[in-house]
Parts: structure tokens; C-alpha cells; sequence
């Protein structure tokens, strides 16, 4: 009979925790792939992430065979989410305290003890030579269902998130760096010329 290892209780000392520990910035670059309800692909892509602790970051995805006129931006500045879907030439902003658990991005770029007030966060068992933590948000307004991320030691490796459709999206993370500094511009965002604005911005 096999053994089954049970998932680990939620703690604070978590892999996810451990990471945070020290962290001011966090670039990466990642690649993306997209699965169906049914475990099919139906997109993959590739993209970059910069992460500056507390509450700032930019997240940039382009599909696979796309040209630059397409793709989406993901922006932090701290004090809003700027989402600029660029083939649609449309940019969605929201204050960032309410769109907290609308992308599990927040779950590297928060303060932790605001994380674990919002998310169940607990420590799974290890697979893949990697230590794995289990986010599921608290509220049922999130956008995505669970998320689990994946560390090789005091590196991020993967990010799978599931959302409410059944779509599993997979980030498998390269060439990261802890604590580099960002250009001023990287975490501000400016709307292009032409593009649709939904949602309202203080100046």
C-alpha cells in the first residue's frame, strides 16, 4: 500500500515566507503555458517580472508567434493596478488595495503578514526536487481559485495558478535576480496615446 503524505499545516515559516525574508526586488524572466479544463493547451508565451517590495511590480506577457501590438502589461505603481491589454488597446485601473487578490503576483511584491491575512497560505509536500507552498485567497471575490508556487532554494521556479473556468495557467521562472535596482520608469505607467481608459485614476 502506498503511503500518502499529507499536505503540511499552514504556518508562517513557509518556503514562501523564507523568500521574502530580505527581498527588495525580484526580476525574472518566465515562460507560460496555458491548459484548458481538460488539461489542453491553448496558448503559450513568454514574459518578464519585476518585483519591488512593498506593493510594486510589472508584469509583461507576450504570446507565442505574437507581434508587439499584442500582449498584456500588468503595472503596480504602489498606489494603483494599471491592466493594458494592448491587441484591445485598453487599460483597466483599479486602486491597488482592491485588486489585492486579483493577481497572485501580489503574493511576492506584500508585506507577509498582510499575505497570510488574505490568503490560506500553507507549505506543501515537496515534489520535483522543489519546496512548494499552497495559496487559496480568502475571499470568493479573487480571480483565481488556488495557486501554488514552487522554490529551488532562495529561488523562484514556477507559479501555477488555477482559476474559476478550470484553465490552469503555468510560469516556469529563468535568470532571476534578488535586489537589483529598477529603472524610475519600469514601475510607473503611462497611458499610450489612443487607448481606452476604464477606471479612474487620482492625477
Amino acid at each position: 500500500m502506498l503511503a500518502v503524505t499529507p499536505v503540511l499545516a499552514a504556518t508562517t515559516d513557509t518556503p514562501l515566507d523564507r523568500f521574502l525574508i530580505g527581498l527588495q526586488t525580484l526580476r525574472a524572466d518566465f515562460q507560460q503555458v496555458v491548459l484548458d479544463a481538460r488539461g489542453r493547451s491553448i496558448e503559450q508565451g513568454s514574459g518578464k517580472l519585476l518585483v519591488q517590495r512593498p506593493g510594486k511590480f510589472r508584469w509583461e506577457y507576450t504570446p507565442a508567434n505574437a507581434g508587439a501590438d499584442a500582449g498584456q502589461l500588468l503595472v503596480a505603481d504602489g498606489r494603483y493596478l494599471w491592466f493594458y491589454e494592448r491587441d484591445l488597446a485598453q487599460v483597466t485601473v483599479k486602486p491597488v488595495g482592491e485588486a489585492l487578490s486579483s493577481t497572485p503576483i501580489v503574493l511576492l511584491s506584500g508585506d507577509a503578514a498582510a499575505l497570510h491575512a488574505a490568503f490560506d497560505i500553507a507549505a506543501a509536500p515537496r515534489r520535483d526536487n522543489l519546496d512548494w507552498v499552497t495559496v487559496k485567497p480568502r475571499s470568493a471575490a479573487a480571480d483565481f481559485s488556488r495557486a501554488e508556487l514552487a522554490f529551488r532554494g532562495n529561488t523562484l521556479a514556477r507559479m501555477v495558478i488555477s482559476d474559476k473556468l478550470g484553465q490552469t495557467v503555468t510560469l516556469q521562472f529563468g535568470r532571476s535576480t534578488r535586489n537589483a535596482a529598477p529603472k524610475p520608469d519600469e514601475l510607473v505607467f503611462k497611458v499610450p496615446p489612443g487607448v481606452d481608459v476604464i477606471g479612474t485614476a487620482l492625477p
